[in-house]
């Protein structure tokens, strides 16, 4: 057991002699997988210009979903929906998500009066009989 210890020492012990590698460099000219800068700018602008008009597209989208829930008339606040892009496509599932909403938060719900509330302007006679007004009175 003994030699097996003394074989593990010899092991473990480090050479003092500093180690020197050998880093092969490659010139940008002979390394295969380097692109032209010019190449590289290109590419770039084009994912920056695809990402611009996703963002835009997202943005769109939003406000397109905002519009609806609008013109729904059944809530105060539109943003009171959250977005989600099936509604966009699918008006029987954003009139159920209104009415999940509405269900769970009644207090969102739009408080426009319709139709003849007995205020403003009103639809009355064009000429004023003043000689009817005495007969009614008297």
């Amino acid at each position: 057991m003994t030699e097996q210890i003394a074989e593990t020492e010899e092991v473990i012990e480090l050479s003092t002699e500093p180690v020197v590698e050998t880093e092969e460099t490659e010139t940008p000219e002979t390394d295969p997988e380097t692109f032209p800068l010019e190449y590289v700018q290109k590419l770039r602008d084009e994912s920056a210009k695809y990402r611009t008009r996703a963002q835009r597209a997202d943005d769109l989208a939003q406000r397109l979903h905002v519009s609806l829930v609008a013109a729904s008339g059944r809530l105060a606040d539109p943003d009171d929906l959250p977005f989600n892009e099936a509604h966009i496509d699918d008006p029987e599932a954003l009139t159920a998500a209104i009415d999940d909403l509405l269900t769970r938060k009644p207090h969102l719900v739009s408080r426009t009066p319709v139709g003849d509330v007995g205020q403003g302007a009103t639809q009355g006679e064009a000429t004023v009989d003043l000689a009817g007004m005495l007969r009614r009175n008297a």
